[in-house]
């Protein structure tokens, strides 16, 4: 495994009662990604993108008076099939880290399938806690995220 590539693999699924379009859009939507990218005890966010290949984003977790920034480079864009972005915070050791997300059709819903590459060791049960939080806020407003009426 080259330095590139060396680090932890986490993957996490869930099943959304949304079409993947709907949930797609939610990934690259400012408003939508500050109301669920809140894990834990975080209590807003607030989310700037550039939702092209090569475009940037920047998250910041809010959690009383501590701010947590995340930020990334898009590296790729299929909608509404697959999504796939580099992920850098102090979580990450402020070294780059990708994060791939597939859309999957499942009778009417959509499967979320998400892999984060490249994590430092001691972070991949936090980063696991952290983005099975999210997907669990997602699933309440997945019926109420952009595209939906």
């Amino acid at each position: 495994m080259s330095p590139r590539e060396s680090g932890e693999t986490l993957v996490v699924r869930r099943v959304f009662p949304a079409p993947r379009e709907r949930v797609f859009a939610a990934w690259l939507d400012p408003k939508s990604l500050a109301q669920w990218m809140r894990p834990g005890g975080m209590t807003d966010a607030t989310a700037e993108v550039d939702p092209k290949v090569g475009g940037r984003f920047r998250i910041v977790m809010i959690e009383g008076p501590k701010r947590y920034e995340h930020n990334g480079e898009y590296l790729v864009i299929e909608p509404p099939e697959r999504l796939e972005f580099t992920w850098i915070s102090q979580a990450t050791e402020l070294k780059p880290t990708v994060v791939s997300i597939d859309f999957l059709e499942r009778n009417g819903g959509t499967e979320l399938v998400l892999t984060h590459r490249r994590l430092p060791p001691s972070q991949v049960g936090s980063h696991r806690a952290g983005w099975t939080d999210i997907m669990q806020k997602l699933e309440v407003l997945s019926g109420s995220g952009p595209g939906s009426s």
